[in-house]
């Protein structure tokens, strides 16, 4: 049995620990609720911008866009969203396993090469532990997310995407529902699914038939704006997969430093009772050895 000092020292040694583990909890909130309110902001102009997108796609509109080109794959760019550091769960596991499930899908497919942009420190160290091609470092985006830079992001990826340099995009990030649940997504972003987007006009056209009819005069010509339209909605996502990452970490680890104050709560209790137990055990033999010194 471990000695009375041991354990006192234990106990001291866990309540550090759970002091640095709650101010943690409450950093981590803090930041959510900021992450949240970004969503908050944001929703509503990806919303507005689909539903203009999926009105004009509502008849049988036929336009060109170089961003709808379905191209044999021989060059994919992933661009995975992580945290810069750890202490969140299996917030980074969890991206890094898919990641790596997605490189082993496309290592036989695509014949040039996969280009990875990874959007946080711990991809970044992951995607160069397997010597892939970085296309570029954005862990500043992280902790200050900055829909200029997304923008910037976007266009490259837009421009290459046209010039046939690159034949696929995939994003890889996690979809904030509540503090308690964060998604896992993979998703295509280039090329551009019309068919899903004329899926949802379909889908949306019942109930907004019912408010108004959408008739709409546009200037030069519809298929020009939706044209025009697309790399909006392009950026719009990237910014938006920016915005549900940043908060799907401090949700995860907001939860992450919660389990283990609260695991640290019941050690203190375990071994503030193993304590007490030592002390009146080492009391007793105190008070055997006065009694049988008094009685010889």
């Amino acid at each position: 049995m471990p000695s009375l000092k041991e354990v006192k020292t234990r106990i001291n040694s866990v309540t550090s620990t759970r002091k640095i583990t709650s101010a943690m909890k409450m950093v981590a909130s803090a930041k959510l609720h900021h992450a949240q309110q970004a969503i908050a902001a944001t929703l509503p102009f990806e919303e507005k911008l689909n539903k203009i997108l999926t009105n004009f796609l509502k008849g049988d509109v036929s336009f060109s866009s170089p961003y709808i080109v379905v191209r044999p794959i021989e060059k994919v760019a992933v661009v995975v969203f992580s945290s810069n550091t750890s202490l969140c769960g299996a917030f980074n596991s969890n991206v890094i396993k898919l990641f790596n499930k997605t490189v082993d899908e496309y290592k036989s497919v695509a014949s040039t090469g996969i280009a990875v942009y990874p959007i946080g420190k711990k991809i970044e160290a992951a995607a160069r532990k397997e010597n892939l091609l970085i296309a570029g470092s954005y862990q500043k985006l992280v902790d200050k997310p900055a829909y200029n830079e997304v923008a910037e992001l976007a266009n490259d990826l837009l421009q290459k995407f046209a010039s046939g340099e690159i034949d696929k995009v995939e994003l890889i990030y996690h979809h904030f529902k509540s503090t308690a649940i964060q998604k896992l997504v993979r998703t295509t972003l280039l090329p551009i699914d019309v068919n899903e987007l004329r899926r949802q006009a379909a889908a949306a056209k019942v109930e907004n038939d019912r408010k108004y009819l959408n008739d709409y005069i546009v200037e030069p010509n519809v298929e020009e704006l939706i044209a025009a339209l697309l790399p909006q909605v392009v950026c719009q996502k990237l910014f938006t997969a920016l915005v549900d990452s940043t908060a799907s970490e401090h949700a995860a680890r907001t939860m992450a430093m919660q389990i283990a104050t609260d695991n640290a709560d019941d050690l203190i209790q375990d071994l503030t009772v193993q304590y007490n137990k030592s002390r009146q055990q080492a009391i007793t033999s105190e008070l055997l050895d006065i009694v049988g010194g008094s009685m010889q």
